[in-house]
């Protein structure tokens, strides 16, 4: 029962990526990509969780985590780059 789980959120957490990434190739505004990019970036982090649920490992937790903190960097500072033009004052 639990394999048709894990499928289910992997194909869905596959489709959003996928999605994403159209978002990111269709948009005409920054703005619309970098919010498309924080998106991927919450999926990845799902997918990396599922993975380690399905395996049973630690691992992808932490990597989730540090893919998380990465994350939120880059979008703040993707932010702060076109509101701003530069990122360090």
């Amino acid at each position: 029962m639990m394999f048709y789980v894990y499928s289910f959120s992997f194909g869905c957490f596959c489709l959003a990526l996928s999605l994403n990434l159209f978002q990111i190739l269709r948009c005409s505004e920054p703005s619309d990509r970098i919010l498309a990019l924080d998106t991927m970036f919450v999926n990845s982090i799902a997918l990396m969780i599922l993975y380690g649920l399905v395996n049973g490992t630690e691992v992808f937790f932490e990597a989730a985590l540090i893919m998380a903190m990465l994350g939120f960097i880059s979008t703040v500072a993707y932010t702060r780059f076109l509101l701003r033009g530069n990122i360090i004052e």
